[in-house]
């Protein structure tokens, strides 16, 4: 015997197991497709070659008006941001231009429009708060901390792009997602109430959401001239939106809903333009210290910060706790975005090259002292309904908030900051859920509508951070449920028929279809299932067998087995301490036999119990199989045979991967061994291992899975090689691995002589 039998006696190699589904081969054929996966890869990271040499007039057109409509939205939109963040207008500014410029050539969405969004911008003014109340963070500025978190945040986003993790996004749910946005929504709302008001200075409109609410209406009395410029301006945006959109939807003619539409675009614009000019006749003769209303004031222009971001050790400790929750968000509400206006749109994104687009964006826009920017959901309606045909639309954006930065900045000085407030408002107002919204998610999942509103009410008493955290966090642990505890039905009969025709006595045809015994809700109640034949037990696991649920199922079969099968062993006719500890008998001052309700004893129920003689595995939901799954099936077939006290065989429907094959063939299953493995991979080995055939086992041939019979008459020419071959589906060399569920019956049912179901 050479070296190399040795070894392989040495391991247990089986050949069977192998060939069922090799790891070489899989190993090779990954490998031959490598150089055509790297050239896909490069060729994913700049999708505007796909479509940049057919760019046309038409799609100019549309881009235009397109990008000079949402353009006219940023320019007020981004300065409003900025006062969220506690940054100067300007920083709100260049983080619009870098974003739209940037994201054109990296998107995939023609839609999203990258740049400040208020519930972003608020986590940058939590940052801020964060760092400089720690010990040495005073040393900060709020540009260079919101700058270094821009660069940071983005190369995270970007590095999980270039791995082509983006899937990891899809862990956090619709509800959970909307329940942090509304949350959120409340939060800047409530906050920028004070500033409408006129009295923001008066407490910290920074704390808890609650805490904001009561100090607003206690307040009240301090309302100052600024009121007179935000409600109004409030009122206005709301009555403009509420009634051009009525407009626009009951328009017959589609020039006037289109005027309707660009007319309530571009209501923002206008009431700023309006208020701007309020502001300028009121304050124009006085003094800068005699100003009754609070204005935005000086308004740098051009790009006056541009440079590297200044980003050093200890800075970056102190932006460690919240980067997490930063790059959630900055990540989480693109992706959501611009997935939703694909769907609406009929084009498809990729999440992973949305993701290198947004850290590209953010991680060069630190150059221009751009705070971290992402999709946002208001700019982004906007730009879809307006026509827009390719990302192009982006640079015409850029060229407005541009030609702003450099020629209308001094008009901005005059622009009430209760206006601004205005528009905060109005624009959050979109990210609060309705109640119907609340209401579909009770309808699709209860529990998740509970996550849902427990994500809004931690974040409006707390804050955004503990809201996210809160809300990802009950997400993962119900997917974990779900996982760890799946719903597994036993299942039985059901004969369907073809439904009579007129004349017809009988039906012409029928088919078994295999339901769970016990009610589901779903089919008809009044329905009868028609159960296995005695001792044989049809099981379906309805998720992927893995280590967090292989116990749930295995302990699910052997507790049901034990209860409606009988044990092979009467340990009522032999003396106490016969019995196992775990089965005892009565008590020796229990004189009366216990009985049951059927008034049987214990020994004439076990006797009236039929002996397991199989059980039926349907795998067509199984997509995965692992090590700890089959040792947990090894176990229960040994536990099930020493309870019968004899052979049952283990048959498996519809296997779905030849990986799952191969793992059964390695724990034992599938075909007849003169013995068994006791453990797939023991934990602990040497002198207690449990060794390969210790146990005593009870082995008999299985029939097979029927064969298919050969139709002469659809037997046509083999001028094909191999298509016409006839042979049976699944080897025969695994004759308890089956084609089907009803082969599988079948085989189980037919392996008591003279038996049929």
């Amino acid at each position: 015997m050479t070296f190399k039998d040795k070894f392989k006696s040495y391991i247990g190699y089986d050949p069977d197991v192998d060939a069922a589904a090799s790891s070489v081969t899989s190993v090779k054929s990954a490998a031959a497709g490598l150089p055509k996966a790297a050239a896909n890869y490069v060729d994913r990271l700049f999708p505007f070659t796909k479509w940049i040499l057919s760019y046309n007039p038409q799609w100019a057109i549309g881009d235009l008006i397109a990008g000079l409509t949402v353009g006219m939205v940023v320019v007020p939109q981004s300065m409003s941001y900025a006062k969220i963040a506690t940054l100067a207008p300007e920083y709100g500014l260049y983080s619009s231009f870098v974003g739209v410029f940037i994201y054109a050539i990296f998107a995939t969405s023609k839609d999203v429009t990258i740049g400040p969004v208020a519930v972003m911008s608020l986590e940058v003014s939590k940052v801020i708060a964060h760092v400089q109340s720690q010990p040495g963070g005073a040393a900060y500025t709020a540009p260079v901390i919101a700058t270094a978190l821009a660069f940071i945040c983005g190369f995270i986003v970007l590095g999980i792009g270039l791995l082509r993790l983006g899937w990891i996004v899809e862990f956090i749910p619709t509800p959970a997602v909307a329940g942090f946005m509304t949350g959120s929504a409340i939060n800047i709302a409530a906050g920028q109430v004070p500033g409408l008001m006129g009295y923001s200075t008066k407490f910290n409109t920074r704390a808890s959401t609650y805490q904001v609410i009561i100090n607003s209406f206690k307040y009240l009395p301090a309302t100052t001239k600024d009121a007179a410029f935000g409600l109004p301006a409030l009122f206005f945006l709301y009555a403009v939106r509420w009634s051009l959109s009525r407009v626009e939807a009951k328009a017959r003619n589609p020039i006037i809903k289109r005027a309707a539409f660009f007319a309530n675009t571009l209501r923002t614009a206008f009431v700023i333009i309006i208020l701007t000019i309020a502001a300028w006749v009121h304050l124009r003769h006085k003094s800068t210290k005699a100003y009754d209303i609070s204005i935005l004031k000086t308004v740098p222009s051009g790009f006056k910060h541009l440079g590297q971001p200044k980003i050093d050790k200890k800075l970056l400790s102190l932006l460690g706790p919240l980067l997490p929750v930063s790059t959630i968000i900055l990540l989480l509400e693109h992706i959501a975005i611009s997935k939703s206006f694909g769907r609406v749109n009929n084009y498809k994104i990729d999440p992973n090259q949305e993701l290198i687009a947004i850290g590209v964006t953010n991680t060069i826009g630190t150059l221009f002292n751009a705070y971290p920017a992402t999709g946002s959901f208001s700019r982004t309606a906007i730009k879809s309904k307006a026509g827009v045909r390719t990302p192009i639309a982006g640079w015409i954006t850029g060229i407005v908030v541009l030609i702003a930065l450099y020629a209308l900045t001094g008009t901005f000085y005059w622009i009430p900051n209760a206006a601004l407030s205005a528009v905060i408002i109005h624009a959050v107002g979109d990210l609060i859920a309705s109640p119907r919204q609340l209401y579909g998610f009770w309808k699709v999942s209860p529990i998740e509508a509970i996550i849902f509103l427990g994500a809004v009410i931690i974040t409006v008493f707390t804050t955004i951070e503990i809201g996210i955290y809160s809300s990802v966090g009950a997400s993962a642990a119900l997917l974990l449920y779900r996982i760890a505890r799946p719903r597994g039905h036993f299942l039985g009969r059901v004969r369907v028929h073809s439904e009579l025709e007129e004349g017809q006595s009988a039906p012409l045809s029928h088919r078994d279809v295999y339901v769970p015994l016990s009610p589901d809700g779903i089919r008809n109640p009044q329905i009868k299932v028609e159960a296995p034949p005695p001792g044989v037990i049809i099981y379906r696991v309805d998720e992927a067998f893995l280590y967090p649920n292989a116990a749930f199922y295995t302990d699910e079969i052997v507790d049901y087995a034990k209860k409606h099968t009988r044990a092979g062993q009467d340990y009522t006719q032999g003396s106490a301490g016969d019995r196992p500890w775990n089965d005892p008998a009565p008590p020796r001052w229990l004189k009366r036999a216990r009985v049951d309700e059927n008034g049987l004893t214990e020994a004439e129920a076990n006797l009236a119990k039929p002996a397991l003689r199989a059980i039926v595995f349907d795998f067509s939901s199984v997509s995965n199989l692992d090590t700890t799954a089959v040792q947990n099936l090894v176990d229960t077939r040994r536990a099930l045979e020493r309870y019968a006290a004899q052979p049952v065989e283990f048959h498996f429907a519809s296997l779905l991967s030849p990986w799952i094959r191969r793992a059964l063939l390695a724990g034992g299953f599938g075909r007849v061994q003169t013995s068994r493995p006791v453990e797939v991979a023991p934990i602990v080995t040497g002198e207690f291992a449990a060794e390969p055939g210790v146990a005593r086992q009870f082995q008999r041939r299985i029939p097979t899975s029927p064969a298919a019979e050969k139709d002469e008459e659809a037997s046509g020419s083999d001028s094909v090689k191999g298509s016409d071959l006839e042979g049976p589906v699944v080897s025969p060399l695994t004759s308890t691995f089956h084609l089907d569920l009803a082969s599988a019956v079948a085989a189980a049912v037919g392996a008591a002589p003279g038996e049929e179901w």
